[in-house]
């Protein structure tokens, strides 16, 4: 069938079994890509990317509770992935035992070497879900894409975001070692972005401009635009209300990293407490909620003036049109210009 089915197989186990099958078989080796390189320290997903998860999605998972897989393509430069490209994977899994699945490796390397025809940039860099979180068999999942390469990118797509920000989460596995000498693969966050070319930045803007509503005004969509922001820096800030008291609490551990990091965004922050600028903000905005107050006011005036003219030029044409009827002179059954007796 050139599928698996795997039930409840350890990480470990799995990857040393993966490794004697390709050294066995005798895969070949121009699948298996960047040996020599370590894992990617930040992920570029493009626009082109999302459009296919969300197809993809839409075609074989909308109103299910399965989940889309599919492969990413794109290329590494200095610890930096960008995902340009991808394609859609068969996929299966049981709903009541999430340890048995199903993914078709053997479709996943024709369309790979089918790619690599058409653009040879392009690499297996990792491989996408819809989650929309992390689920127990993607352990097991990502050793099998470890076949393609060393270190593959997970990226987890929000087909149906609820929160503002980025819909995408990317991870990677890494290795740790416990107290008792022993080494644990586990998934690592890593920071992602948006990111595209010029010729998809061009038709990202015509696919916005179809989906915008043309009968809005440019004001209101930039008011649209700075709540939108300032509700994502305030979730963004109750999440580090939140993790400042789990960590004062006890519930969770003292990371400095993380701490430092937030020492650093709250000195980046400029002085608001000055009267003087507290002052100076205010007048600004006054100044500028007046002349917006003036311009509608005067396009208003503007507007009905305009209405008051038209109709005054109708009423006039009308008057016009019903004197011009009134002196015109009948006409006989002949077509003759009437005599005076035929007035009469």
């Amino acid at each position: 069938i050139g599928g698996r089915v795997v039930r409840g197989e350890n990480c470990e186990r799995l990857g040393e079994r993966e490794a004697n099958q390709r050294a066995g078989h005798g895969m070949s080796a121009s699948l298996v890509i960047g040996e020599g390189k370590g894992v990617p320290s930040s992920v570029a997903v493009h626009p082109i990317v999302l459009l296919g998860v969300v197809d993809h999605y839409n075609r074989s998972c909308r109103d299910t509770n399965k989940r889309a897989v599919g492969v990413l393509l794109g290329y590494v430069s200095r610890g930096k992935v960008s995902c340009t490209n991808s394609f859609a994977v068969p996929f299966e899994e049981d709903t009541r035992d999430p340890s048995v699945w199903y993914l078709d490796h053997s479709y996943l390397e024709a369309m790979m070497a089918m790619f690599r025809k058409v653009n040879t940039r392009e690499r297996f860099v990792g491989w996408y879900s819809t989650g929309p979180k992390i689920r127990d068999a993607d352990a097991e999942i990502h050793e099998l894409m470890r076949r393609y390469t060393p270190h593959p990118a997970l990226v987890i797509v929000d087909v149906h975001p609820k929160d503002l920000g980025l819909p995408t989460e990317v991870y990677v596995c890494t290795e740790q070692t416990l107290e008792d000498s022993t080494v644990q693969r586990m998934f690592a966050h890593r920071p992602s972005e948006i990111d595209a070319a010029e010729a998809e930045e061009v038709g990202v803007g015509h696919l916005l401009r179809d989906i915008q509503d043309s009968s809005v005004s440019t004001l209101t969509g930039e008011l649209a635009s700075k709540i939108a922001a300032m509700s994502s820096l305030l979730s963004r800030l109750s999440e580090l209300e939140a993790y400042l008291h789990q960590v004062a609490s006890g519930a969770l551990p003292l990371n400095h990293d993380i701490l430092r990091n937030m020492q650093e965004i709250f000195s980046l922050l400029p002085v608001f407490n000055v009267d003087t600028l507290v002052r100076s903000f205010a007048v600004k905005t006054n100044d500028m909620m007046l002349v917006l107050y003036v311009s509608s006011l005067i396009r208003s005036i503007i507007a009905l003036h305009n209405l008051i003219d038209n109709k005054l030029t109708i009423k006039h044409m009308d008057a016009l049109r019903v004197g011009g009827n009134s002196q015109k002179p009948l006409a006989t059954a002949n077509g003759a210009a009437p005599s005076d007796s035929t007035a009469k």
